[in-house]
């Protein structure tokens, strides 16, 4: 990380030879995190600051977050302008700064009458914060930040609450999951990002992808959660207006009422039944370039199914049809979305609301022109071998005119 060269500093004044680790830090890549605290500034409600060495669009930045009883707000400043923006802090707005790095810590402390510089070594070694960022695929979420204090999944102080766990690991998993897609999707990293995540419910998956795109990968995120519970739609509307998140916003309704004319992103975990196939549906008329479902309550294409020799004998247990009706209703699903010109990967996700349907479907839009005619050909003949006369998404589909 490229800093400019600054001139040797007096190593009598406390603060300048603070200033002089905090430089030397950045430019070795030793930086974790600097916290700015004992606020004495203009600002009442202010209590203290976090930056890390970030990477953005390819950029070195220095984040960093303003932490106010009520909110947190997150900005993003050059190596230059930020440390100069620290320098101008101490202490004249803040009393108190804590650099940890790889292999040492420093406090700096200013008194009524001088300052002192305490200095000792790092406890454990740990990955540079700047690596860490530009490696989002490896470490996706840190538990600091705020929208995970004002959802319960952690304490104001960052701490992960305990009946949490699962649920931090299933954030976890869908953001690795969905920044994979992201990369593979290619989307143009000028245009904004608009996502419509469908049954939203507490905001968790929303937030993240929000928060994800916009403070891990410096892109303007316009997302949107759709959720028929208005307390919910309420409750997260408020969140994202006390936590600062532009872009950001819930609104009631489902697939059917909210109906966007252009998105690049449509999740739709545990859409009930038929609702997956209209969430689908909606993403390719939408031209989503990624399409994210985890469906459940497969109840159209089991009234439908016969039993074809030679698996009658292993259909007559209703457990067992169930299980193919779910098989077949999602392979539908997966050569629908292949005909239309996606990517897709049907494969086993981490359970979310503590539920064992943990499937996911998964579709990336293709760059280039597909032949629909060899998936139209499986799924007629997966329809004729199981007597299935009707899918609610090739109906769709074809009302649209969407399939060939």
């Amino acid at each position: 990380m490229p800093v400019a060269p600054v001139p040797p500093l007096p190593t009598d004044d406390p603060r300048e030879v603070f200033l002089d680790h905090l430089r030397t830090a950045l430019a070795e890549n030793r930086w974790v995190k600097l916290v700015l605290a004992r606020h004495v500034g203009s600002e009442p409600d202010l209590e203290r600051i976090t930056v890390k060495p970030l990477t953005v669009k390819g950029q070195a930045r220095l984040g960093f977050v303003l932490r106010y009883r009520t909110r947190d707000i997150t900005r993003h400043h050059g190596l230059d302008e930020g440390l100069a923006e620290i320098a101008s802090a101490l202490p004249e707005r803040f009393r108190n700064a804590h650099l940890q790095a790889t292999d040492e810590t420093l406090q700096l402390e200013f008194g009524k009458k001088k300052a002192r510089l305490h200095r000792s070594k790092a406890e454990q070694v740990q990955a540079p914060a700047s690596a860490e960022h530009d490696r989002a695929k490896q470490r996706w979420l840190d538990l600091d930040r705020p929208f995970l204090a004002a959802l319960g999944v952690t304490d104001r102080h960052g701490v992960l609450v305990p009946a949490m766990s699962r649920k931090w690991k299933q954030i976890n998993k869908f953001i690795e999951v969905f920044a994979h897609a992201f990369t593979q999707a290619g989307l143009p990293a000028e245009a904004p990002v608009r996502v419509a995540d469908f049954g939203s419910g507490k905001g968790y998956l929303t937030f993240a992808i929000h928060d994800y795109l916009r403070h891990g990968l410096g892109r303007e995120a316009l997302v949107t959660g759709v959720e028929l519970r208005q307390d919910m739609v309420q409750l997260c509307n408020q969140a994202a207006a006390q936590l600062d998140h532009p872009g950001l916003h819930f609104e009631h309704g489902d697939v059917r009422s909210v109906v966007p004319a252009r998105i690049e992103v449509m999740i739709a975990l545990h859409a009930c039944d038929v609702a997956t196939d209209y969430a689908i549906h909606t993403g390719i008329r939408s031209q989503a370039a990624i399409i994210m479902c985890s469906p459940c309550c497969h109840k159209q294409l089991r009234p439908q199914m016969s039993s074809p020799e030679p698996l009658g004998p292993m259909l007559q247990y209703g457990l067992h049809l169930g299980q193919q009706a779910e098989m077949l209703t999602d392979s539908l699903r997966a050569l629908y979305l292949e005909a239309c010109g996606y990517e897709t990967k049907v494969f086993e996700f981490v359970s979310l609301e503590h539920t064992s349907k943990n499937k996911m479907i998964l579709a990336v839009k293709r760059s280039g022109p597909v032949d629909a005619a060899p998936r139209l050909a499986r799924i007629q003949a997966l329809k004729a071998f199981y007597g299935v006369r009707e899918h609610c998404l090739e109906t769709l589909l074809q009302a649209d005119g969407l399939l060939g």
